[in-house]
Protein backbone atom coordinates (compact mmCIF):
# COMPACT_ATOMS: atom_id res chain seq x y z
CA UNK A 1 0.00 0.00 0.00
CA UNK A 2 1.42 3.71 -1.04
CA UNK A 3 0.72 6.07 2.04
CA UNK A 4 -1.58 8.67 -0.71
CA UNK A 5 -3.25 5.52 -1.55
CA UNK A 6 -4.64 5.15 2.42
CA UNK A 7 -5.43 8.81 2.83
CA UNK A 8 -7.15 8.34 -0.54
CA UNK A 9 -9.38 6.07 1.26
CA UNK A 10 -10.28 7.51 4.27
CA UNK A 11 -10.63 11.27 2.77
CA UNK A 12 -14.25 11.83 2.52
CA UNK A 13 -14.10 11.11 6.62
CA UNK A 14 -10.74 13.26 7.41
CA UNK A 15 -12.48 16.15 5.20
CA UNK A 16 -14.75 16.69 8.25
CA UNK A 17 -12.43 15.79 11.04
CA UNK A 18 -9.91 18.04 12.83
CA UNK A 19 -6.36 16.25 11.37
CA UNK A 20 -3.39 17.19 12.71
CA UNK A 21 -0.27 15.71 10.56
CA UNK A 22 3.53 15.25 11.13
CA UNK A 23 6.17 16.38 8.81
CA UNK A 24 7.28 15.54 5.56
CA UNK A 25 5.41 13.21 3.08
CA UNK A 26 2.02 12.78 4.95
CA UNK A 27 1.11 16.37 4.82
CA UNK A 28 2.02 16.74 1.16
CA UNK A 29 0.27 14.23 0.31
CA UNK A 30 -2.77 15.21 2.24
CA UNK A 31 -2.40 18.36 0.30
CA UNK A 32 -2.68 17.09 -2.61
CA UNK A 33 -5.88 15.66 -2.51
CA UNK A 34 -7.79 18.81 -0.80
CA UNK A 35 -6.73 21.17 1.92
CA UNK A 36 -9.70 21.91 4.84
CA UNK A 37 -9.48 24.23 7.19
CA UNK A 38 -9.24 21.51 9.77
CA UNK A 39 -6.20 20.12 8.50
CA UNK A 40 -3.40 21.28 10.74
CA UNK A 41 0.38 20.53 9.62
CA UNK A 42 2.97 20.36 12.15
CA UNK A 43 6.48 22.04 10.43
CA UNK A 44 9.42 21.43 11.65
CA UNK A 45 8.46 19.30 15.02
CA UNK A 46 9.16 16.07 14.29
CA UNK A 47 7.13 13.34 16.67
CA UNK A 48 4.78 16.05 18.38
CA UNK A 49 1.87 15.56 15.89
CA UNK A 50 0.11 13.28 18.95
CA UNK A 51 1.07 15.40 21.26
CA UNK A 52 -0.67 18.44 19.81
CA UNK A 53 -3.65 16.38 18.52
CA UNK A 54 -3.89 14.92 22.24
CA UNK A 55 -3.94 18.63 23.40
CA UNK A 56 -6.46 19.51 20.82
CA UNK A 57 -8.70 16.22 21.42
CA UNK A 58 -9.00 17.10 25.38
CA UNK A 59 -9.39 19.95 25.31
CA UNK A 60 -12.79 19.80 22.54
CA UNK A 61 -14.03 16.64 23.34
CA UNK A 62 -17.32 17.65 20.77
CA UNK A 63 -14.87 17.33 17.39
CA UNK A 64 -13.53 13.94 16.00
CA UNK A 65 -9.67 15.12 15.97
CA UNK A 66 -7.12 12.48 13.63
CA UNK A 67 -3.55 12.20 13.96
CA UNK A 68 -1.81 11.55 10.72
CA UNK A 69 1.81 10.21 11.91
CA UNK A 70 4.62 8.04 11.16
CA UNK A 71 6.79 5.70 12.29
CA UNK A 72 10.03 7.77 13.03
CA UNK A 73 7.95 10.11 14.33
CA UNK A 74 6.32 8.25 16.76
CA UNK A 75 9.76 6.45 17.32
CA UNK A 76 10.82 9.93 19.07
CA UNK A 77 7.51 10.62 21.01
CA UNK A 78 6.95 7.11 22.08
CA UNK A 79 5.99 8.54 25.99
CA UNK A 80 2.79 9.50 23.81
CA UNK A 81 1.61 6.06 23.98
CA UNK A 82 1.71 5.94 27.67
CA UNK A 83 -0.53 9.34 27.53
CA UNK A 84 -2.92 8.76 25.47
CA UNK A 85 -3.63 5.41 27.37
CA UNK A 86 -3.47 7.44 30.64
CA UNK A 87 -6.12 9.80 29.65
CA UNK A 88 -8.27 8.06 26.90
CA UNK A 89 -9.67 10.52 24.64
CA UNK A 90 -13.09 8.93 23.06
CA UNK A 91 -12.97 11.46 20.27
CA UNK A 92 -8.75 10.33 18.87
CA UNK A 93 -7.76 7.95 16.74
CA UNK A 94 -3.96 8.02 16.02
CA UNK A 95 -3.19 6.64 12.37
CA UNK A 96 0.62 5.34 11.87
CA UNK A 97 2.18 5.46 8.04
CA UNK A 98 5.08 2.99 8.86
CA UNK A 99 7.55 2.87 5.58
CA UNK A 100 10.29 1.16 7.78
CA UNK A 101 12.50 4.25 6.76
CA UNK A 102 13.02 7.85 7.90
CA UNK A 103 11.90 9.00 4.07
CA UNK A 104 11.78 12.47 4.52
CA UNK A 105 14.90 12.84 5.34
CA UNK A 106 16.27 11.32 2.23
CA UNK A 107 15.86 7.28 3.40
CA UNK A 108 19.10 7.58 5.27
CA UNK A 109 18.40 4.99 7.74
CA UNK A 110 15.33 2.37 8.74
CA UNK A 111 13.97 2.61 11.51
CA UNK A 112 13.51 0.06 14.27
CA UNK A 113 10.33 -1.46 12.91
CA UNK A 114 12.21 -2.71 9.99
CA UNK A 115 13.91 -4.68 12.41
CA UNK A 116 10.74 -6.58 14.47
CA UNK A 117 9.74 -3.84 16.77
CA UNK A 118 5.86 -3.99 16.10
CA UNK A 119 3.85 -0.24 16.65
CA UNK A 120 0.16 -1.66 17.44
CA UNK A 121 1.77 -4.11 20.54
CA UNK A 122 3.82 -1.39 22.06
CA UNK A 123 0.04 0.59 21.82
CA UNK A 124 -1.79 -2.19 22.98
CA UNK A 125 0.87 -2.70 25.53
CA UNK A 126 0.27 0.98 26.92
CA UNK A 127 -3.03 -0.06 27.39
CA UNK A 128 -4.88 1.15 24.06
CA UNK A 129 -7.30 -1.67 23.39
CA UNK A 130 -8.30 -0.43 19.85
CA UNK A 131 -5.35 -1.12 17.73
CA UNK A 132 -3.74 -2.81 14.50
CA UNK A 133 -1.91 -3.37 11.77
CA UNK A 134 -3.36 -2.83 8.18
CA UNK A 135 -1.80 -3.66 5.10
CA UNK A 136 -4.11 -2.92 2.30
CA UNK A 137 -6.44 0.36 1.48
CA UNK A 138 -9.68 -1.93 2.31
CA UNK A 139 -8.79 -3.04 5.90
CA UNK A 140 -7.33 0.41 6.77
CA UNK A 141 -10.57 2.05 6.10
CA UNK A 142 -12.71 -0.66 7.66
CA UNK A 143 -10.59 -0.19 10.78
CA UNK A 144 -10.94 3.42 10.19
CA UNK A 145 -14.71 3.46 10.19
CA UNK A 146 -14.95 0.78 13.12
CA UNK A 147 -12.81 3.09 15.31
CA UNK A 148 -15.32 6.04 14.39
CA UNK A 149 -18.07 4.38 15.14
CA UNK A 150 -16.94 3.05 18.15
CA UNK A 151 -16.09 6.57 19.47
CA UNK A 152 -12.89 5.01 20.97
CA UNK A 153 -9.27 5.81 21.61
CA UNK A 154 -7.53 3.94 18.60
CA UNK A 155 -4.05 3.92 17.23
CA UNK A 156 -4.17 2.14 13.86
CA UNK A 157 -0.83 1.38 12.00
CA UNK A 158 -0.80 1.21 8.38
CA UNK A 159 2.07 -0.48 6.26
CA UNK A 160 3.19 1.11 3.58
CA UNK A 161 5.92 1.22 1.05
CA UNK A 162 8.97 3.72 1.46
CA UNK A 163 7.80 6.09 -1.42
CA UNK A 164 7.28 9.83 -1.24
CA UNK A 165 5.25 12.24 -3.07
CA UNK A 166 6.73 13.64 -6.09
CA UNK A 167 7.20 17.22 -4.40
CA UNK A 168 7.15 17.95 -0.60
CA UNK A 169 5.77 21.63 -1.29
CA UNK A 170 2.53 23.31 0.36
CA UNK A 171 1.18 26.27 -1.09
CA UNK A 172 0.43 27.12 2.46
CA UNK A 173 2.74 29.41 4.61
CA UNK A 174 3.11 27.72 8.50
CA UNK A 175 1.89 30.67 9.58
CA UNK A 176 -0.96 31.29 7.66
CA UNK A 177 -1.82 27.39 8.06
CA UNK A 178 -1.81 28.37 12.04
CA UNK A 179 -3.77 31.43 11.67
CA UNK A 180 -6.76 29.67 9.59
CA UNK A 181 -6.65 26.45 11.99
CA UNK A 182 -6.87 28.62 14.82
CA UNK A 183 -9.90 30.40 13.25
CA UNK A 184 -11.33 27.31 12.41
CA UNK A 185 -11.56 25.95 15.49
CA UNK A 186 -12.61 29.62 17.24
CA UNK A 187 -15.52 29.03 14.76
CA UNK A 188 -16.88 25.85 15.31
CA UNK A 189 -16.93 26.68 18.98
CA UNK A 190 -18.40 29.67 18.18
CA UNK A 191 -21.17 27.87 16.32
CA UNK A 192 -21.28 25.10 18.87
CA UNK A 193 -20.75 22.28 16.10
CA UNK A 194 -19.10 19.84 16.35
CA UNK A 195 -18.32 17.42 13.31
CA UNK A 196 -20.46 15.07 10.89
CA UNK A 197 -17.92 12.20 9.63
CA UNK A 198 -20.48 10.13 7.94
CA UNK A 199 -21.13 10.13 4.18
CA UNK A 200 -24.60 10.62 2.37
Amino acid sequence: MLRVDGLKAIYPELSHCIVVTNMGAAPAELFSLGHQPGFFYVWHSMGLASSVGLGIALSRPELQVIVVDGDGSLLMNLGSLTTLARHRPANLIHLVFDNEVLLSVGRSFTTATATGTDLAAMAAGAGISRTGTYRTEEDLRRAFLEALAARELAVLVAKVEPQGPPSYFIDLHFLESRFQFQRHLRQLAATGAGQDTSQG
